[in-house]
């Protein structure tokens, strides 16, 4: 219950993040066949067809005008669909367009009319996962510690720290399996606190993933001549991120 309730507020919040002042919207729930449904739809901003594509990708967030600003990266619906994905379910966005609002749909199994809740049929088990020491390193608050719920839901042991120097004082405690950096973080830069990493014979073996907005080949060398193992182009793509993590370590 705590995870759908976390999914579905998640899906409102969305909805009311990219809705102007003065606009409306509407929530329905009712039974599809075999399946719950929970419709969120809203009179904002709307999709396009790309945003459409991408929406429930790490880091996704439609382009904006300044006055409607509101931060966050859309890593909410990453989340909500992830969790409602655990439990055997799907969420699906629709729009009409740019301008003409949104509407998400969440569908989960439901119990049969009449049956008892111990006759329930089981949600599908996640892949099983290593558990890894990661440490997640993003100068944005709200991300980061969205992200970190995220990986913990796969079972691994998560810390973020949110600029460099910071970054490099968790490393030295923590000795992570596993870094996840941001490139462009205030003072030390990414690039910066990965030779300083590599630098430190106790965190010779640690898996460095760099995570930029940036992946043209020059980029990319950037990233291996500072000491990364991987180069994640955001938005993050969770299923690569993920099977990185499964993989035996890069050192």
């Amino acid at each position: 219950p705590t995870r759908i309730t976390q999914s579905l507020g998640n899906v409102l919040t969305n909805a009311a993040k990219y809705t102007e002042d003065g606009g409306h919207i509407w929530v329905a729930a009712g039974r599809d066949g075999a399946e719950a449904t929970v419709s969120v739809r809203d009179t904002g901003i709307g999709l396009s067809p790309e945003m459409l594509t991408r929406v429930f990708d790490l880091f996704t967030q439609e382009s904006r005008t300044i006055d409607r600003s509101q931060g966050g990266l859309g890593i909410g619906l990453t989340l909500a669909r992830r969790l409602v994905e655990m439990h055997g379910g799907t969420v699906r966005a629709a729009s009409e367009g740019p301008g003409r609002g949104s509407e998400f749909t969440v569908r989960l199994p439901a119990l049969p009319p009449g049956a008892d809740r111990a006759d329930r049929a089981t949600a599908p088990e996640p892949a099983p996962t290593a558990n890894r020491r990661l440490l997640l390193v993003d100068d944005n608050i709200d991300s980061a510690e969205s992200m970190a719920e995220l990986l913990a839901l796969f079972g691994h042991n998560v810390r973020t720290a949110h600029d460099g120097r910071a970054a490099l004082t968790a490393a030295r405690d923590l000795r992570p399996e596993v870094i996840l950096l941001d490139i462009g973080l205030p003072g030390l830069d990414g690039y910066e606190v990965a030779r300083r990493i590599r630098q430190n014979p106790e965190l010779h073996s640690t898996t460095l993933i760099a995570m930029t907005g940036y992946g043209q080949d020059e980029d990319r060398r950037k990233t291996r001549e500072a000491g990364f193992d991987h180069h994640l182009v955001k938005p993050v793509d969770v299923d690569e991120l993920c099977r990185i993590l499964r993989s035996p370590p890069a050192r």
